[in-house]
């Protein structure tokens, strides 16, 4: 078993160091919901009654709605600032006799391992019970929140009894047992008769979850008949509330693998604009030349290709003038 809280059971002067260990456990076979054709897990989405929208856990806040119709929300500030009850140590306020103590108020039952070195004030405390005839009504703080209850002996072990708050237990309220009933005395000690004849010694240990055993055995008997199949493994979403670093991971991984994809992309792209430099241009064919168009021998002769001949000016020609 591994301890659920630590602390100290406080009587008087005396302070006995304690571990904390929940007592029962459930046994029942859990099922899970599954789509009949391909054995999909079913999903519930978290949906607006009013938008019809989905919500993120982070929108979420807690409400509460009063008798005349209005709703009050409280938030994470709001919840903070209530007092919380965090104390580790089992104050216990009176012994009562055990008699007086209804069953119908015992909530959850946990064991109380004491430390090495207070294994006899611990053994001292559990005589004083037994001998007396008496519980221990005490107060504690388990998961932030403060309950009462009842530190009673059961074989070598004292057992915190947790209990419900007296305002939480209801009252039974049948008109019929009211009502005026006669009964004979035949048949009252008939009935004392037959409880008589029942009467036993109370051992748990000859009942037996007959529904949880037949289902195991419908179990185990589908799968030595191989009426089974794989698992199917859906795909998570963020809203499986996935291990924060895996997220990380994950993001990180493909972040790199994105990169080294660029990276290949860009490398690839800068090798043939490389290898289409490296290469040499064609050589280009000489075009064909034209034939130069033959001047008037006037003007040819008036050109002249050396450069010591002084450039002779054009002559000017006078326009007519029209009447």
């Amino acid at each position: 078993m591994r301890a659920m809280w630590s602390g100290a059971v406080s009587f008087g002067l005396v302070s006995v160091p304690i571990k904390l260990y929940s007592a029962t456990t459930n046994h029942d076979v859990r099922f899970h919901q599954v789509h009949g054709v391909d054995g999909g897990r079913i999903k519930y989405k978290r949906t607006c009654s009013v938008c019809g929208e989905e919500v993120d856990y982070a929108d979420i806040v807690k409400g509460y709605e009063t008798e005349d119709g209005e709703l009050i929300t409280l938030d994470e500030n709001d919840l903070d600032s209530l007092p919380v009850a965090s104390g580790h140590e089992i104050d216990v306020i009176e012994f009562v006799p055990a008699d007086q103590i209804d069953p119908l108020l015992f909530d959850k039952s946990y064991y109380l391992e004491p430390e090495t070195k207070a294994a006899k004030p611990y053994a001292l405390l559990r005589e004083a019970l037994k001998e007396t005839d008496r519980m221990a009504v005490v107060k504690v703080a388990l998961r932030q929140r403060e309950s009462i209850a009842l530190l009673r002996v059961r074989n070598k072990a004292i057992v915190l009894q947790t209990m419900l708050w007296p305002d939480e237990v209801r009252e039974p309220d049948f008109d019929i047992l009211d009502a005026d009933v006669e009964l004979r005395p035949q048949e009252q000690k008939m009935a004392a008769s037959l409880v008589e004849s029942l009467g036993a010694d109370f051992d748990p240990a000859q009942f037996q979850d007959e529904y949880r055993d037949a289902v195991v055995e419908l179990i185990e008997s589908k799968k030595s008949s191989g009426a089974t199949r794989p698992a199917p493994v859906a795909e998570k979403s963020s809203d499986d509330g996935e291990d924060s670093m895996t997220d990380l991971l994950t993001a990180l991984q493909q972040s790199v693998e994105a990169a080294k994809g660029a990276a290949a992309q860009k490398s690839g792209t800068s090798a043939s604009s490389a290898k289409a430099e490296d290469e040499p241009a064609p050589a280009k064919k000489p075009a064909a030349r034209k034939p130069a168009p033959r001047k008037p021998a006037a003007k040819k002769a008036a050109e002249s290709t050396d450069d010591d001949t002084p450039e002779k000016k054009p002559a000017t020609t006078r326009k007519r003038r029209t009447a």
